[in-house]
């Protein structure tokens, strides 16, 4: 924008002055052929009374003191001053009788006839040259020249002033809308500059405001909802220890605090002001394993063949604990909710070259619908949001093809930053 503003002012400066200094050097080399010529004329005129009355000594005597080249053309062929020969102009001058200024390629020619006391006619003639015509010409057009180009660079300099007052309420505009999409929602614009501008600025600080409002009052509703699941848990948690069967309580109530953790975790996150300075990690190998054991119960259950692998040391990955357990869980849960019993699955780990790892889930079941990328989107009468809640743990997230028999979705998990 600044060198735009800089460009069109540039351009219209240059124009208003071809519009004034075209003109005007035209004038000035006018003006100088109207002054070489006035000289000449005012030498002539000095001459003409002295030819009229036929003294030839004076006028001789006049015609050599004369600074400019005259020549003198008398009745009987005599020449006084500049010898030269008779022009076409001198020719038609005394056979008309009357003065002639012609061009010619040495200049301008003046011829003026002098009708004397016997009637007899003397030709006056004098040149003036192009380098007279043309004197101080170029001088002129040197001092217009510059005085154009100190008006251009005098208007480039206001004009570059007058774009940073423009460009740098702009520039603090773009980076406070950066920093609002970061999620640094205190972040405020100082209202300067144009008008317009500050009013920009005023609407963009409204803007975040309301924003934090809703997200405040959106991380409370959920705060509050998830709140409200503990008097179930709890009652859940209570008909679990009333079980007879000692294994089937200790699975239940193992089920029942894992949602209570996962209850938690959602309240401290709707309640988390802004990103934690540390990024978090955990050990990928240590969360696959434990929520593999929790669903081995429930395949051995329904009779579903579970094959693992995982690596022999740890995986450490750049996301939490419990976002990594809810990723699993949502794709073991389709598997579950999407296959007959007896559908056999496996849950794959390996850790990649630079870090991180790679979660697969797979299984034997008919596949994926065409439309189960999509978020909110489901072919099983459930909310579709199981793939999208895997996908936001990962950098990347793969599924098989469609109907293709059978359904792999591949997580590429990122690893943590270097210390």
């Amino acid at each position: 924008m600044r060198a735009r503003l800089a460009l069109l002012v540039a351009a219209t400066t240059v124009l208003v002055l071809l519009a004034f200094l075209v003109p005007l050097a035209v004038l000035v080399r006018q003006v100088a052929q109207d002054r070489a010529l006035s000289r000449a004329d005012d030498v002539v005129q000095s001459i003409v009374p002295l030819a009229a009355t036929g003294d030839a000594t004076s006028l001789r005597l006049t015609v050599e003191a004369q600074t400019v080249p005259v020549t003198v053309f008398l009745p009987g062929g005599g020449v006084l001053g500049s010898p030269t020969a008779p022009t076409p102009a001198v020719r038609l001058a005394a056979a008309r009788r009357a003065a002639l200024t012609v061009a010619t390629e040495q200049g301008r020619e003046l011829v003026v006839p002098v009708v004397g006391a016997g009637g007899a006619t003397v030709v006056i003639r004098t040149l003036v040259t192009e380098a007279e015509l043309t004197r101080g010409v170029t001088r002129a057009w040197a001092t217009l020249a510059g005085l154009g180009g100190t008006l251009v660079l005098l208007g480039l300099l206001v004009a570059d002033r007058l774009a940073r007052t423009i460009i740098r309420p702009i520039s603090e505009l773009s980076t406070v809308s950066h920093r609002l999409a970061r999620a640094e929602l205190t972040a405020r614009a100082d209202p300067s500059g144009p008008p317009e501008l500050r009013e920009v600025a005023g609407a963009l600080n409204h803007l975040a405001a309301r924003i934090q409002d809703l997200l405040a009052t959106e991380r409370e509703r959920v705060a509050d909802l998830s709140h409200r699941l503990r008097t179930p848990l709890t009652a859940l948690r209570l008909e679990a220890e009333s079980l007879r069967d000692p294994g089937e309580s200790a699975r239940v109530a193992s089920a029942a605090d894992q949602v209570a953790r996962a209850v938690t975790a959602i309240i401290q996150q709707a309640r988390r002001a802004g990103t934690p300075a540390v990024a978090p990690t955990c050990d990928a190998t240590a969360v696959v394993a434990g929520r593999v054991a929790f669903w081995a119960v429930l395949a051995e259950d329904t009779g579903r063949r579970l094959h693992q692998e995982l690596p022999a040391g740890p995986a450490p990955v750049a996301v939490a604990a419990d976002d990594l357990a809810a990723a699993l869980d949502a794709l073991l849960g389709n598997v579950f909710a999407h296959t007959p019993d007896g559908t056999a699955f496996s849950v794959t780990l390996t850790t990649g070259p630079a870090g991180g790892a790679v979660l697969t889930v797979a299984d034997d079941g008919p596949g994926f619908p065409a439309e189960a990328t999509r978020r909110g989107t489901s072919g099983g009468g459930s909310t579709g949001l199981g793939l999208d809640i895997a996908r936001q743990v990962a950098e990347s997230l793969e599924i098989g093809p469609p109907g293709a028999g059978g359904a792999v979705v591949r997580l590429q998990i990122p690893a943590p930053p270097e210390p």
